[in-house]
């Protein structure tokens, strides 16, 4: 199993694998068992200066797609975004769409 880390511009942990777009993010989830995934929310821009899609819409894209990982960390710097994958996963869990195991924190993951 691998670690997965979502960010554009933090350095990349010891023991992760660094994606930093959300279509990097898929094809590692897709093609990978993930252990532990830690997400940034905003992933920059584009090389036409367009926002890229966020840490948000990997949420969204493992709640429809019930991707299994172990623990989710949300080590964003954006409030707003924090709280919207948070509760996205956590409701997510409550209604089935993702599996009750997997383990949700609303802060960076530290060891």
């Amino acid at each position: 199993m691998i670690n997965l880390y979502l960010d554009d511009t933090r350095k990349c942990p010891e023991n992760f694998i660094l994606a930093k777009t959300f279509e990097e993010a898929i094809f590692i989830l897709e093609n990978y068992k993930v252990n532990i995934l830690s997400l940034d929310h905003d992933l920059g821009l584009d090389k036409n200066g367009n926002l890229r899609k966020t840490g948000y819409d990997l949420v969204k894209y493992i709640c429809e797609n019930n991707i299994l990982v172990n623990e989710i960390y949300l080590h964003t710097a954006n409030p707003i975004g924090r709280e919207n994958m948070y509760h996205t996963l956590l409701s997510a869990q409550r209604r089935g769409f993702i599996n009750k195991s997997i383990k949700i924190y609303p802060y960076p993951y530290i060891r």
